[in-house]
């Protein structure tokens, strides 16, 4: 993921690490798709790193990374195959337990370490549970930085440990310029709706662009728009995702059918907001299990539709 906008939280980062102490936890915190998984992996490796000390390359042994592991035995094997595998749904506490073992060791090439956790809004209960004793009385020379798309699903008591470090929304014409840059045949109306679509997400915006979302950004629009009372929109929208889509597509097309609805929220009056909000907090339901179950995509696709409907029909009251 680009560096595109980090220049404040660099700035933050050193000055903190040019102080007397370095605090010991760090929450990133700002929507998905700002970079911030790379932000932490570059500014863990600058902690760790020591004068003198010939770094590695690759895979540095003082930085470690906690994300979610494949859901079972078979996916593992998948995995190891280097097929396409299922995630587990939440960073286990045996995750968690691991570390702690490995932190009763020295770290290899210097004084520090770090421990990435990515993103730490999808720990289990017990995992932040045992997490928090780590926090609490950290070993010496070792460091936490905690990825948070939702920091206020963690537990008050971790956040109350960490130093926040908020990543913000990229301008509109900052995610353009990234497109143009990196995806030079994009038309324009495509690159258009990626930049509303990503709503100052260059994650989200570089997705929308190489699953080609446009189609898709259309139908939702119209049907957040007018409704879809003869399902005539959702069988549309149906055949644009596609018959077989990936889980990565379905997942894009999550993420856009969320950014479709919170589009509306913006100039919804008071009577029509509680069903969009009680749309989107379907949407979000429903991104948090995708990639754990095994929805028929078929059915998950009218669902999606359904939930979109659903607030369009919010902006056009019976009795209006």
């Amino acid at each position: 993921m680009t560096m595109l906008g980090h220049e404040a939280a660099w700035l933050e980062w050193r000055k903190a690490m040019a102080g007397p102490r370095m605090h010991h936890a760090w929450l990133l915190a700002g929507k998905k798709g700002l970079g911030k998984s790379a932000f932490a992996l570059a500014a863990a490796r600058e902690l760790v790193a020591e004068a003198g000390v010939v770094q590695p390359t690759g895979a540095h042994p003082d930085v470690f990374v906690l994300s979610h592991l494949p859901k079972d035995d078979r996916e593992e094997k998948k995995r190891e195959a280097g097929q396409e595998y299922e995630l587990a749904r939440n960073i286990k506490v045996g995750q968690i337990r691991d570390m702690q073992r490995r932190l009763a060791t020295r770290p290899t090439l210097g004084a520090r370490r770090v421990i990435i956790i990515d993103p730490a809004d999808d720990l289990e209960t017990s995992a932040s549970n045992a997490l928090l004793k780590s926090l609490e009385e950290p070993p010496a020379g070792t460091h936490f930085l905690l990825i948070a798309h939702r920091p206020a699903r963690l537990l008050p008591t971790i956040r109350s440990r960490c130093r926040v470090l908020r990543f913000a929304p990229l301008p509109n014409e900052a995610i353009d310029r990234l497109l143009v840059e990196q995806c030079p045949d994009t038309d324009p109306a495509t690159r258009e709706a990626a930049v509303i679509a990503a709503a100052g997400s260059p994650g989200a915006a570089m997705e929308f662009v190489s699953h080609d979302l446009g189609p898709l950004d259309a139908l939702m629009r119209r049907i957040t728009a007018d409704g879809d009372p003869q399902f005539t929109l959702r069988g549309k929208l149906a055949e644009a995702i596609g018959a077989r889509p990936d889980r990565a597509r379905i997942a894009a097309a999550l993420d856009l059918a969320r950014a479709s609805i919170a589009r509306m929220s913006q100039d919804a009056s008071r009577a029509q907001l509680p069903s969009i909000v009680e749309a989107h907090a379907e949407l979000v339901k429903l991104a948090g299990q995708a990639p754990t179950y095994n929805f028929d995509p078929g059915l998950l696709v009218m669902q999606i539709g359904g939930l979109l409907a659903s607030a369009g029909a919010a902006s056009h009251p019976a009795d209006a």
